[in-house]
């Protein structure tokens, strides 16, 4: 079986998939290891158009979460976000291919599985071998709260912004996009779990949904 956990950011996709790795004893890949893999073999040229989340990371003035919320807006952010998911979807074909072929369970997670790609692992492979679930987020304020609650080794978030407002700022954008994912998902009847309250219950619930 292949389990799929998706999301915005911060939503709780890596401890979900850690939970899931733990209480199954199976392996887990971040899709964003998947990306890194998949930009080797892509030319700077190519940036722009396969990975504009990442190229606009990269732009003078907008390394820092200060500058870069302060830059682009959610909708611009999800919308780079989602052109560079398919740039990746091939390769987390790929590793799903590969690990069903091995008999293997195998959790992959990261927001580049989008809920229309995520039907589609489930069409190609089928219920039998393929199950998702996705977290999502919409209040922005309890967000920039949360935030500090990390304990993750150099949180990109927490490392790379100074200024308290732009704490809501992310979170807005997670917000939307959270709307975005559970519009989508609806659309294929896929489950979402919100982890604003009660995170820890919530993706006990999602463990339940996905080895029901």
């Amino acid at each position: 079986m292949i389990y799929l956990v998706s999301g915005p950011p911060r939503c709780g996709k890596t401890t979900l998939a850690k939970m899931m790795s733990k209480k199954l004893g199976i392996s887990y890949i971040s899709s964003d290891t998947l990306e890194a893999v998949s930009r080797v073999y892509t030319t700077k040229k190519e940036w722009a158009k396969k990975y504009p989340y990442r190229y606009l990371r990269q732009k003078k003035g907008a390394r820092n979460n200060d500058d870069f919320y302060s830059t682009y807006s959610a909708r611009q952010i999800m919308n780079a976000l989602n052109k560079e998911a398919k740039a990746v979807q091939k390769a987390i074909d790929t590793v799903i291919a590969c690990e069903l072929a091995d008999g293997k369970d195998y959790v992959i997670e990261g927001c580049q599985i989008l809920p229309s790609f995520a039907a589609q692992m489930i069409k190609k492979y089928g219920k039998k071998n393929v199950r998702v679930a996705f977290v999502t987020k919409y209040d922005a304020e309890k967000f920039a709260e949360d935030v500090h609650k990390s304990k993750t080794l150099n949180d990109w978030l927490l490392v790379l912004t100074k200024e308290p407002e732009t704490f809501i700022k992310v979170g807005e954008m997670v917000s939307e996009y959270s709307r975005y994912f559970q519009k989508e998902a609806k659309k294929f009847g896929l489950k979402v779990f919100s982890t604003d309250k009660e995170f820890t219950k919530q993706l006990n619930r999602a463990i339940k949904y996905l080895l029901d």
